[in-house]
């Protein structure tokens, strides 16, 4: 029997560590192909986004449609339930923007990248 002491515990047990929360961002949006996720979730090797997808997939946050076709096709969009976690995502981002503003106010140099296309990413550096 697996015991929690924080019901935290099993949201982190799901959603935790560095790359899910982006991946169920990223989905929030619709379906998205294996590519697609890679580019946008910068730093992300391919089988580091693979891994997560499926371990999403098997916690029902996430679902693969394989297309017929050649060369193979395959696209993840989030379940009903995984689209239940965009509440905690979505305040997950806020919280993340306002520290942002926060240190960026006690003179962190720091920037949040979000919405600029990863052209305009080399040019603010």
């Amino acid at each position: 029997m697996k015991q929690y002491t924080l019901g935290i515990e099993a949201t982190l047990e799901i959603i935790g560590g560095k790359w899910k929360a982006l991946i169920i961002c990223q989905l929030m949006t619709g379906a998205k192909r294996t590519s697609e996720l890679q580019h946008s979730i910068q730093g992300i090797s391919q089988k580091v986004l693979i891994q997560q997808l499926r371990e999403l997939e098997r916690d029902g946050l996430v679902k693969r449609h394989v297309y017929p076709q050649m060369p193979p096709k395959v696209e993840y969009n989030l379940t009903d339930y995984g689209i239940t976690a965009n509440k905690i995502v979505d305040v997950m981002c806020a919280w993340g923007q306002e520290n942002i503003k926060r240190r960026q106010q006690q003179g962190e140099e720091i920037v949040l990248l979000e919405g600029t296309s990863p052209e305009n990413v080399e040019d603010s550096m």
